[in-house]
């Protein structure tokens, strides 16, 4: 790592190796080649040195800094570190551009993190945490906290760190138990973490895979942007559901407005080449049934009601099954319950708006049985409309697919076929 300074002629009894409190003790004692050494290390190792520094070496070194070099090295220290060093830059300018520097790529990499939910908002990204040094002893770390406590009322999350990476974090139900002297390296435990830039399919399964716990989120360089608790994140989809809409059109995640003919024609032809072979095998079985449409023209009228209908209840279905599926609570194991209940509610809902349906025709047309048949034919499309909208995305996940991406091709198929067969096999029955 070294730019050519013999560092063993700087400390003589060390040769190459450079320890922590050695690097610290060669910055101090030799301000001639304080920034040479400074900027010699990683940023990580820049932050995590930097504690170690007197106060008037760490304001030689900020005064020296460019001012991109002083907001890297801001990204990697958490918010009481930052407002420390910060206070030690006197050119009051120079300060607020920092701080509007740092403010500002923050709040880009947040939003940018954020887009997983459309009701994720800047307060879910929790910034009341201390990021310190697993060599820290559990007695400095207490004064550290302390002083958080006393600025801001709270008592901080405590994120551990080895040479400015992270490592884990150590609660303070364990801290609280433990002599002064010992150091945090003895009671580190792992805590989960993801990019701001990862999938939105990453973020959102890191989330069900971490209940009733936290997330790191962190800047490309590994350094901590935040804190995110995952019931607060689940909270989200508990309220709103969460399914893409490029997702349920069969478009594919990575297709943006402004992509080029040719990939927006790749990523689609194949779900439309699929939907129209099912297209062919709803309108053959309304073929089945030429002689009664011939005999009963009415019925065409209502045929695209039967099957609408039946889409809409299947495409709400899909909705609550493919977010509880993202979230990590169903799957096709534990899924029987969920489906017994949109039978259930499909039933209900089948009901109601076939007896709609029914009066609406029987005043209209003014035949009471046909008011019947497409009660009858709501109730039975409405119900597998629950049936297989919330069985297809669970054995699509079973199997590896995505239950999202083209779930709605093959539950629209089942409410169109199945449909169609009930609505135009009750009315040749009934009616003729």
């Amino acid at each position: 790592m070294s730019k050519g300074i013999d560092h063993s002629a700087v400390h003589p009894n060390t040769s190459s190796i450079r320890t922590p409190s050695i690097l610290a003790h060669d910055l101090t004692y030799h301000p001639k080649k304080r920034m040479e050494l400074f900027r010699d290390l990683s940023v990580s190792e820049q932050a995590a040195l930097f504690d170690n520094l007197s106060p008037h070496v760490r304001k030689s070194i900020l005064d020296s800094l460019k001012d991109e070099e002083m907001v890297n090295l801001l990204d990697q220290m958490d918010m009481q570190h930052a407002e420390n060093a910060l206070a030690l830059v006197k050119n009051q300018k120079r300060r607020e551009r920092i701080i509007a520097r740092v403010k500002s790529e923050l709040k880009d990499k947040a939003s940018y993190f954020l887009r997983f939910h459309p009701k994720a908002a800047l307060s879910l990204l929790n910034f009341n945490y201390l990021l310190v040094s697993s060599d820290s002893t559990i007695g400095d770390t207490a004064d550290a906290i302390d002083e958080h406590y006393r600025e801001l009322g709270k008592l901080p999350e405590i994120l551990v760190h080895e040479n400015g990476e992270l490592i884990g974090e150590a609660p303070l139900s364990v801290l609280v138990r433990e002599s002064n002297h010992k150091t945090l390296k003895h009671f580190v435990v792992p805590v989960r973490s993801v990019t701001y830039e990862a999938d939105i399919h990453e973020v959102v399964s890191s989330f069900g895979a971490t209940k009733h716990s936290k997330i790191a989120v962190l800047d490309r360089d590994g350094s901590v942007i935040g804190i995110v608790y995952s019931d607060d994140a689940l909270a989200l989809f508990s309220r709103e559901p969460a399914a893409a809409l490029y997702n349920f059109a069969g478009v594919a995640d990575a297709e943006r407005s402004f992509d080029t003919v040719g990939s927006k024609v790749k990523s689609r032809y194949k779900w439309l080449i699929i939907n129209l072979a099912t297209a062919f095998l709803a309108a053959a079985v309304v073929g089945l049934f030429e002689d009664t449409l011939s005999q009963l023209v009415v019925l065409a009228m209502y045929m695209p009601i039967v099957a609408g209908m039946g889409g809409n209840a299947a495409t709400q279905t899909l909705a609550v099954i493919v977010r509880g599926i993202t979230i990590g609570e169903i799957n096709l194991k534990n899924g029987l319950p969920a489906i017994s209940r949109e039978v259930g509610a499909g039933f209900i809902n089948g009901v109601i708006t076939g007896v709609l349906v029914a009066v609406v025709a029987t005043f209209w047309n003014g035949d009471p049985m046909l008011g019947l048949v497409l009660a009858f034919a709501m109730v039975f499309n409405l119900v597998v409309a629950g049936f297989f909208g919330a069985l297809i995305p669970l054995v699509m996940k079973a199997m590896g697919k995505d239950p999202a991406t083209s779930a709605t091709i093959f539950i629209t198929t089942a409410t169109d076929v199945l449909g169609f067969f009930a609505f135009l096999g009750l009315a040749s029955l009934v009616l003729l």
